[in-house]
C-alpha cells in the first residue's frame, strides 16, 4: 500500500503512518523498559524551591546540586527489591507562597509524583506541605525553623501531631539559641541585643520563642515591634537601639528589607556601637553580603552547613570540600550554605524511599520517612527522637563573613563555633562587628 499525504483507504495520512509507528515503537520500548525495571518503572519526586525573586539566594545553586542528583540517578534507583527510573521536577516558586502552592497542586494532581521535596523558607514550605498533607502525598523539607514549619500550620503544643503526610528536619530556635550564646560569648558586650524580627512566620516564631530564651540567659531584649516586609525607613528602630544603648544586633530579614536597614544604620550612627550583628536569612549568602559593601565586613551569621562539615552525600558520595569546589568551578561563582542544604534533603528523601517496602506507595513511603535515621552530607537526620512529632533537628554553627585572605572572593565565610555539632572544627575567632 502507498501512502500519501492524501488519506488512503485505511484513513491514514503519512503524518497519521508516522505518528502511529512512532507510537508503536514507544510502547514496545517502555514494555521493555518495563520488563527490565520491573513493573513499576518510574519514580516522579517534585522538588520545589524559591530560584528568583527576593528569596532567590536559598536557590541559586539548586540547579547544580539537582545535576549531580540527577547524574547519580541515571542509571537507576534501587528501592524494595525493584529497580526505578527516577525523574525529577524540580519547581521555581519565585519567591510568592501562592505560587508555591500552586506548584505543588500541579505536581500532586497532573504530574503524579511520588514524593514531595521541599526547600527553604515558611515561603516556599508551608504552602507545599499543606497542598501535600491535604492530598495525602508524603512530603519531605528542609531550611526553615521547625517551630514555624510546625506551629505555624496549626500544631498544637503537648497535643498529637494533626501531620499524617508531611515532615520537615533541620534547626529550630533553640538551636539557634544555643548557636548565639555561644558565640556572643566571645566577645564582651553590655548583653543588649536590638531585634528586628519581621511579622512573618520567621519572624514570629523567633519572637514568641527564642527572645525569652535569650532574656533568661541575661540579655536585655530591646524589641521595636514587628516589621512588615518591604519597609524603607526604619529610622525610628535605629533611634531606639541608639538610646538603649545595644551593642548586639539580631534579625531575620529578607535581603532587600536588611540591606535598607543596615544603611540607614551606617548613616545614622548605629552600627559604630555594634559589636555583634548577628544576622540569619540575609546573612547566609556571599551575594547578600557582598551587596552591602564594606558593610558586610565583619557580619556574623550561622550555617546549617559550611564545607567544614565532615559528611558525604548518601546518593552522590561527594563530600564538603569537593561539593563547594565543584560547584565553584562549574559556575564561577562562591560556594553558599544552601549547597549542603539541598543536597541533604535529596538524600534524606531518596534514602526514605529505598527504605519504604513500596516506593510507589505513598503511605510506605510517609512511614519510612517517620522512622528514618540517616546520616546526609549535612549531618544526621533522626526522626526518631523528636524533639516533636514529624520533625528531626539539626545543626546550626556560628558563622562569619570576613575579609578574604588572597581569595578570589570579596570575604571568606568562616566557621567560629561549634557547640551543635562538635564534629564541625572552628577555624577562626569571632571578630566584634565595629573593629
Amino acid at each position: 500500500m502507498t501512502v500519501s499525504n492524501d488519506k488512503s483507504r485505511s484513513g491514514l495520512t503519512r503524518r497519521d503512518f508516522i505518528a502511529a509507528t512512532a507510537a508503536a515503537g514507544a510502547i514496545a520500548v517502555a514494555g521493555r523498559a518495563g520488563f527490565a525495571l520491573g513493573q513499576d518503572a518510574a519514580l516522579k519526586v517534585g522538588f520545589i524551591s524559591p530560584r528568583t525573586g527576593p528569596l532567590g539566594g536559598f536557590g541559586q545553586t539548586d540547579g547544580y546540586v539537582l545535576d549531580l542528583a540527577r547524574k547519580a540517578l541515571a542509571g537507576g534507583f534501587q528501592a524494595g527489591g525493584k529497580t526505578y527510573s527516577v525523574e525529577i521536577i524540580d519547581q521555581d516558586t519565585q519567591s510568592d507562597p501562592s505560587r508555591a502552592g500552586q506548584l505543588a497542586k500541579d505536581l500532586i494532581n497532573n504530574q503524579g509524583i511520588d514524593l514531595m521535596l521541599a526547600v527553604s523558607t515558611p515561603e516556599t514550605i508551608n504552602p507545599v506541605a499543606d497542598a501535600c498533607e491535604a492530598a495525602g502525598v508524603p512530603c519531605l523539607s528542609t531550611v526553615m525553623p521547625w517551630e514555624a514549619w510546625y506551629f505555624g500550620r496549626g500544631a498544637k503544643p503537648g497535643e498529637p501531631s494533626p501531620f499524617k503526610w508531611t515532615y520537615h528536619f533541620g534547626f529550630g530556635v533553640e538551636t539557634f539559641h544555643q548557636t548565639y550564646i555561644s558565640q556572643w560569648s566571645k566577645i564582651e558586650t553590655n548583653k543588649k541585643v536590638g531585634v528586628m524580627y519581621p511579622n512573618d512566620a520567621d519572624g514570629n516564631a523567633i519572637r514568641a520563642n527564642l527572645a525569652p530564651l535569650l532574656a533568661k540567659d541575661g540579655y536585655t531584649i530591646v524589641d521595636p515591634g514587628a516589621y512588615e516586609t518591604g519597609t524603607t525607613d526604619f529610622s525610628s528602630q535605629i533611634a531606639l537601639f541608639k538610646a538603649e544603648g545595644v551593642e548586639i544586633f539580631n534579625s531575620f530579614p529578607i535581603p532587600p528589607d536588611f540591606a535598607a536597614f543596615w544603611r540607614q544604620a551606617a548613616q545614622q550612627g548605629l552600627t559604630k556601637q555594634i559589636k555583634i550583628a548577628q544576622v540569619a536569612k540575609t546573612g547566609l549568602f556571599p551575594s547578600d553580603i557582598e551587596a552591602l559593601g564594606d558593610l558586610g565586613k565583619n557580619i556574623a551569621s550561622a550555617a546549617y552547613w559550611h564545607k567544614a562539615f565532615p559528611y558525604k552525600s548518601t546518593l552522590t558520595g561527594v563530600g564538603g570540600q569537593d561539593l563547594a569546589d565543584g560547584y565553584e568551578a562549574a559556575e564561577g561563582k562562591q560556594w553558599t550554605q544552601q549547597l549542603g542544604a539541598s543536597l541533604s534533603l535529596l538524600d534524606a528523601g531518596f534514602e526514605a524511599l529505598k527504605a519504604a517496602s513500596d516506593a510507589k506507595d505513598k503511605a510506605a513511603v510517609a512511614k519510612a520517612i517517620s522512622t528514618l535515621n540517616v546520616t546526609t552530607v549535612a549531618g544526621k537526620v533522626d526522626f526518631t527522637s523528636g524533639p516533636v512529632p514529624n520533625v528531626a533537628n539539626g545543626p546550626i554553627i556560628g558563622t562569619q563573613w570576613v575579609p578574604s585572605k588572597g581569595g578570589k572572593w570579596k570575604f571568606d565565610y568562616v566557621v567560629t563555633e561549634n557547640v551543635t555539632d562538635p564534629n564541625v572544627q572552628p577555624e577562626a575567632t569571632l571578630v566584634p562587628y565595629n573593629s
